[in-house]
């Protein structure tokens, strides 16, 4: 991003936080739905960013350590979801920002 430009999107930044299982991929009328299970809690926020295999995305239907993405079809068709199985593991990194507030939360 220029120093002068808008700022959209989520902050990703290529880190490896945790693994989380795909447990179910629902066909969703030419799109898909993930849902997965992380490996060891994590930060997962409803309406959230979250970064999956390096493709940032919004989660919905959190659970302790459950979440699901929706996927559409331009994304299917250019990232490793579409060779992703029920079983498959992926690399999950959390939002930057809620690393941070939960960083200075936990110092006090």
């Amino acid at each position: 991003m220029k120093a002068d430009g808008r700022f959209d999107g989520h902050i990703v930044q290529g880190h490896v936080d945790t693994t989380a299982k795909v447990k179910e991929i629902k066909d969703e009328d030419g799109s898909w739905l993930f849902t997965f299970e992380l490996q060891e809690p994590g930060l997962v926020v409803e309406k959230g960013s979250i970064c999956i295999n390096g493709t940032s995305l919004t989660c919905f239907d959190v659970k302790e350590n459950f979440f699901s993405v929706a996927i559409i079809p331009y994304t299917f068709e250019h990232t490793n979801f579409n060779q992703l199985v029920v079983g498959s593991t992926v690399n999950i990194e959390f939002d930057i920002i809620g690393k941070y507030i939960q960083l200075i939360v936990n110092k006090n």
